[in-house]
């Protein structure tokens, strides 16, 4: 096999989980323990297990303060204390079957266990375009996101800030993630499924190299973008991956 093969198969497997299904949600104290333990245990391996599943993670998110712009629309759920992901070859494999008919067929067990998220906030995404930083390598097990996870799910306000929008992904912030210290990579997706339109997955190795490197070096344009956006309730989540340790 020659160099030029090793490169196409490389790309080829780099982009081989297009679709992402992502759940916001908060835990009340009582029975946390045990809806981890059954979510860890049972319930992810279970999805796993389903053709055209590649990958989950289960993050903990950070409370953080943000300057942005949330929307304050009452339909729009406003879990965030923890994010569940999983992978796939396509976002249809993640909706065929959908939630509904999945819950329909689930045990007991299972819709008590789901019953206790509370505001759930559920999307699908298609991904874009992404970049690796130079700690790709902790993308694992296998191609599992990094150890630290940030989210960013917005939506725009008005069709003719688009264009820039994409540009300034990518031209500088996908750029600025290539050659950052502590960067896994990042990902820019668009949803087929849920409140928000756009999605920026960043993947990092720790919280304290994100706080000390994620530096924008373009601020008036970004600032320029960033106030024609209207993001979820808590967005950008911020946290650890608990699952897989």
């Amino acid at each position: 096999m020659d160099q030029d093969t090793d490169v196409l198969i490389s790309k080829r497997e780099a982009f081989m989980d297009r679709g992402i299904r992502a759940v916001w949600y908060d835990l009340p104290e009582h029975g946390r323990d045990e809806y981890i333990s059954w979510l860890h245990d049972v319930h992810i391996p279970r999805v796993l297990s389903r053709p055209g599943h590649l990958w989950a993670a289960h993050v903990q998110n950070v409370p953080r303060q943000s300057r942005l712009a949330h929307t304050d629309d009452p339909s729009v759920p406003t879990g965030n204390q923890f994010l569940l992901l999983f992978g796939a070859t396509d976002p249809h494999v993640l909706l065929d079957p959908n939630v509904a008919e999945l819950r329909a067929a689930s045990s007991l067990e299972t819709k008590e266990m789901m019953d206790r998220r509370i505001n759930p906030r559920p999307m699908t995404f298609v991904e874009v375009s992404r970049v690796d930083g130079p700690a790709v390598k902790t993308r694992s097990p296998g191609i599992t996101p990094g150890p630290v996870i940030q989210m960013g799910t917005f939506n725009i306000n008005a069709l003719e800030n688009e264009d820039e929008l994409n540009t300034w992904y990518s031209r500088s912030r996908l750029p600025l993630m290539a050659p950052m210290t502590g960067s896994v990579g990042a990902r820019k997706l668009v949803s087929v499924s849920g409140w928000a339109k756009h999605s920026i997955l960043y993947e990092f190795t720790t919280i304290e190299e994100r706080d000390r490197y994620f530096v924008d070096t373009d601020q008036v344009w970004s600032q320029k973008v960033v106030q024609n956006l209207m993001h979820a309730p808590g967005s950008p989540s911020l946290g650890t991956r608990i699952w897989p340790t």
